[in-house]
This record gives structure tokens, sequence and C-alpha cells, in this order.
């Protein structure tokens, strides 16, 4: 079985502590472990925490949560991209799957609650991308 890194985003943190909740009900449904999970500031910042997790030797996949809610600029739709972008770099640098769980850009609060199980997708499709892989 895989073992997951976790990057879990604290801005808008009582969603995103449901978010880390339903990844974390994903991997024990699945029968994966989680080997450490890393508590970031916000999505912007998730890219160096899934670069350091992709480069345990432990780590097989990680996978990311977080939620971004617009507000009355473009900020959430620079910082989804952003964050959307080095996520996949850091995927296709370390050879290993980062998937993006972060919900946004558009969103109100109330539609960030309803997408929380977006986390455990991400977890699903971490484990499900180590899985069909074939090895390097």
């Amino acid at each position: 079985m895989p073992t997951l890194g976790l990057v879990v985003a604290q801005f808008n943190r009582p969603i995103t502590e449901q978010m880390e909740t339903q990844a974390r009900e994903a991997a024990d449904a699945a029968g994966v472990d989680v080997y450490e999970t890393v508590h970031v500031p916000g999505a912007y910042d998730a890219p160096l925490a899934a670069d350091r997790l992709a480069r345990l030797e432990e780590v097989d996949a990680v996978a990311v949560v977080g939620a971004v809610i617009t507000g009355d600029t473009d900020h959430d739709q620079v910082i989804t991209d952003a964050t959307a972008q080095r996520l996949s770099d850091v995927s296709l640098e370390r050879d290993t799957p980062v998937t993006l769980g972060v919900t946004g850009p558009g969103m109100s609060a109330a539609e960030a609650r309803e997408r929380v199980e977006n986390a455990a997708k991400a977890v699903e499709g971490a484990i499900d991308l180590v899985e069909e892989l074939p090895e390097p």
C-alpha cells in the first residue's frame, strides 16, 4: 500500500480542518498510511511543503488540501493559479504524484463548505496514481 504525505493549508481554518478530516478518513478507508502532515499558512505556501514531502523516500504521493475563498479583488484567482502550477511542477520534478485538493477560486465560504469532500478526492487520486503509474 502507498504511503502519503498530506499538506493542509490553514487559511480558512474551519473549512480546512474539515478537509483534513475528510482526507484522513479517505486514507483510513483505503488502508493507506499518512506518513506526515504539514500545516502551512495558506494554499500559496503548499508547493514548498509538497516538494519537501515528495523528497522523502517514505512518501509515495502527496495530497494537498485547502480552500481559497473569493474577496473583493482577483487575489483568489492569482493564488489558485500559482498554487496549481507549482504543485504540478513539483509532481513532475520529483516524479511523485501530487494531487490538488484546493478548492476555489470564485467560491464563497458556503460554497467552500459544500466542497470539503474534495479533500477525500485528492487522497483517492493520489492512491490511484501510485497504483496505476508504471515504475520508472
